[in-house]
Order: C-alpha cells, then sequence, then structure tokens
C-alpha cells in the first residue's frame, strides 16, 4: 500500500496533434518522480471527451511503445463531449478509485490538458505541495512560442517579464488535494471556467491555496481554442489584437 499518490487527470478533446507531446512530457515528469520522491504512487487519467479525430490512436500508440505506459500507469476513459468541466470531473471522480487504501490528505491531483507539456519536475513540485500542507496549488502557464507570430509573442514577453507575479487560474496547471476536492463539491459541470470557479470557493473557504510561477507548464499558442473563453481566446483578444 501507498503512503502518497498523485493522479494526474487530463481531458482531451480532438488534439491529435498534441496529445503525443503532453504525453511525452508527463512520461518524463513521472521518471523524475520516481528518481526524486520514491514510494509516492502515480497514475495518468485521460478523459478522451467526444473526440471525433485521431486522438485515440495517438493515445493507443503512446501506450505500446512508451514504456512508462506501457506498464499500466496510464488510464483512458472515454465519454460524449461533455465539455471540460464535466471531463476534467469525471476524469477525478476515475482517479479517486485508483488510490484505495491511501488516506485522503496524501492523496493529490494534479491537474493539465492535452495541449500543454509539463516540465520534467512538474510532479516533485505538485507532491511537495501536498507533503508541505497546500491544499490546492495554482500554477503558471506559457504560451508556446512556436506557436506565436514574433510580434505577439514580444507583447507577451513583454507584459511578464521575469519575476511578474500568478494573475491568472489555469487547469493546465493545478493541484489540488484529494480531501480538499471533495469539500469542494469537485469541478462545475461548466463549458468552461471550472478551474477557477474551484479555486473560488477554496479561497472563500479559507483554504490554503498557495500560487507559484515556478515550473510554468508551456500550452498552446493557438488563437482558436476549443472553449469560447479559454486560454486560446485570452492570447487573442489580450495580444493578438493587441495595437
Amino acid at each position: 500500500m501507498s503512503t502518497a499518490r498523485i493522479d494526474v487527470v487530463v481531458p482531451v478533446h480532438d488534439e491529435e496533434d498534441t496529445v503525443g507531446r503532453s504525453l511525452d512530457a508527463l512520461s518524463a515528469a513521472v521518471a523524475s518522480l520516481a528518481r526524486d520522491r520514491p514510494g509516492v504512487a502515480v497514475g495518468v487519467t485521460l478523459v478522451l471527451d467526444g473526440c471525433t479525430d485521431g486522438t485515440a490512436a495517438v493515445v493507443d500508440r503512446a501506450r505500446r511503445t512508451d514504456p512508462t505506459w506501457s506498464g499500466g500507469a496510464l488510464h483512458v476513459r472515454t465519454s460524449a463531449h461533455v465539455g471540460v468541466g464535466r471531463a476534467r470531473a469525471l476524469g477525478t471522480a476515475h482517479a479517486r478509485l485508483l488510490a484505495d487504501g491511501v488516506v485522503p490528505g496524501r492523496h493529490w491531483f494534479a491537474h493539465t490538458d492535452a495541449d500543454s507539456r509539463v516540465h520534467r519536475d512538474w510532479l516533485v513540485q505538485q507532491v511537495d505541495a501536498m507533503l508541505a500542507g497546500a491544499h490546492v496549488l495554482v500554477g503558471a502557464v506559457v504560451p508556446d512560442p512556436d506557436d506565436l507570430d514574433p510580434v505577439v509573442l514580444e507583447r507577451w514577453r513583454r507584459a511578464h517579464p521575469p519575476g511578474a507575479t500568478l494573475g491568472h487560474v489555469h487547469g493546465a496547471n493545478l493541484g489540488v488535494r484529494a480531501d480538499a476536492d471533495a469539500a469542494l463539491g469537485g469541478f462545475d459541470p461548466v463549458p468552461e471556467h471550472e478551474d477557477v470557479r474551484l479555486v473560488e470557493r477554496a479561497r472563500a473557504l479559507g483554504l490554503d491555496v498557495r500560487a507559484t510561477t515556478e515550473l510554468p507548464v508551456v500550452t498552446s499558442g493557438r488563437f482558436a481554442g476549443r472553449t469560447p473563453g479559454g486560454y486560446a481566446e485570452h492570447l487573442r483578444r489580450t495580444y493578438g489584437d493587441a495595437v
């Protein structure tokens, strides 16, 4: 029986071009966790949310070719297209079942997205937050520079100088302790901003919500996202259309 466990939850909707790199990054993070925090069990749950493209084939190939996933650490669930809030909640519910026997205060949910790449030490950071007593960890994201026009990228960099404080909540980089998730009622079944709503409730209840700009998650710099008001729209509206 493990004394501590971390489960990564990833909602996925039509991400055949990005999910492979996301899984590669998570595989490296799992290896780093095993090396630096031995004894902490880990699992990754993908929720394929009404995918109609080649996402499932990319995931299946990763399961067959990457020893991290072929060993059983990767769990794949499918759903009708229920939206990111519901998909994240479904993944969390499945991950909770995997932690049978683990004390809730030693079980952590780490959330990211299928168009994102976590730092190799991201899971270590998440586990350390749990062990330090945090209920919620709000992390930073940075857009993939390869996706942005140089002018747009420079606008973003001017607005985010080194040492800039964290100003947003991102589902692509969010951690929640299992008992806190239960107390908060989990993610709302909404099409977007489920992450913001959860953190707002945590702060309103006086839970230990911590924020960090260290080890930001690299996320897609596209302007057309999977939700109408998500990070892609924020990039387009704030930096793409800026004058």
